[in-house]
């Protein structure tokens, strides 16, 4: 994907739940300090790492928010914009996580590395005071994907990997809220599938070539009834991943019998306008009905 689109999905982040400007943890009302632990490594390689920031100490377990981030597979980083402090600001833990490069490896090692930094965040849930059976994702473009994914593969071994240490804790989530994510390579007609396209260097090949490994990587694919309810938003006019994706993805969640709301956002592209004032709200509103639950 182009720059430009890269720095728009770094843009709507900064939209995301309220106008935080900053990426560091800010003090809360209570001018307590939030913390942070930065390049947590989740595996052995160097993009397997992750920055995780807290919110000031609380009795209870903090329920976290995994922000996954965009670039075609093939750029971005953990650093760039990110909805830390609003999420912080709501009383959320947040990790914000690197992954493999498809010009390092292809398919599935992108979801391999994400279902990596959940299993790592959820088996250290004690030493940072997580709560374990309420973790959210969210993302961006591939960002989107690759959260979706994390929504609808749960614990598929198929795409669970040999990534870090710790393989006995589950990789589900309980939220995910996806923003123009692709869900169905078989069926995306844009100019992704150009020759020589992020997607072809995803998969290792045209879609045409990879089929089965297009399928592997559909979150459409995967759909059951346990999956994490999702929330979609997704531009009308949108030129690289058009909306019928997220149309597609949004129809076969809710013939799963899977909590999903899509939100079309009339006249907006690919781009950070998807994230209006409304989109802000249910956003958070979201996050909040499925990970603060009370125990």
């Amino acid at each position: 994907m182009s720059r430009y689109l890269i720095t728009c999905c770094a843009l709507a982040l900064l939209n995301a739940f309220c106008s935080a400007q900053e990426s560091s943890p800010k003090a809360n009302a209570s001018g307590r300090e939030a913390k942070s632990e930065k390049n947590l490594a989740y595996g052995d390689h160097e993009r397997e790492k992750l920055d995780l920031f807290l919110p000031p100490a609380s009795a209870k377990p903090t329920p976290l928010v995994i922000w996954v981030h965009g670039g075609g597979w093939e750029a971005g980083s953990k650093e760039g914009n990110n909805p830390v402090n609003p999420l912080l600001k709501e009383g959320y833990a947040v990790a914000c996580i690197n992954y493999r490069y498809s010009k390092q490896a292809v398919f599935p090692a992108q979801i391999e590395d994400c279902k990596a930094a959940v299993r790592y965040l959820r088996g250290n849930a004690t030493k940072f005071n997580l709560d374990k059976d309420h973790f959210g994702a969210i993302g961006a473009s591939a960002g989107g994907h690759l959260v979706a994914l994390l929504g609808t593969t749960g614990d598929v071994k198929e795409l669970e990997g040999k990534v870090g240490k710790f393989p006995k804790e589950s990789s589900r989530v309980q939220a995910v809220i996806d923003w123009f994510g692709p869900t169905d390579l078989e069926a995306l007609t844009s100019p992704l599938l150009s020759n020589d396209n992020p997607i072809s260097r995803l998969l290792g090949g045209s879609v045409k070539e990879k089929k089965d490994l297009a399928r592997l990587a559909n979150p459409i694919s995967h759909i059951t009834k346990d999956d994490a309810p999702f929330l979609i938003l997704h531009g009308d006019q949108d030129p690289l991943v058009p909306v019928s994706q997220s149309e597609l993805l949004y129809k076969a969640l809710k013939r799963g019998g899977v909590p999903a709301e899509l939100v079309v956002v009339p006249g907006v592209g690919h781009d950070a306008r998807v994230l209006t004032p409304e989109n802000s709200r249910k956003s958070k509103e979201f996050f909040d009905k499925y990970l603060k639950v009370s125990k």
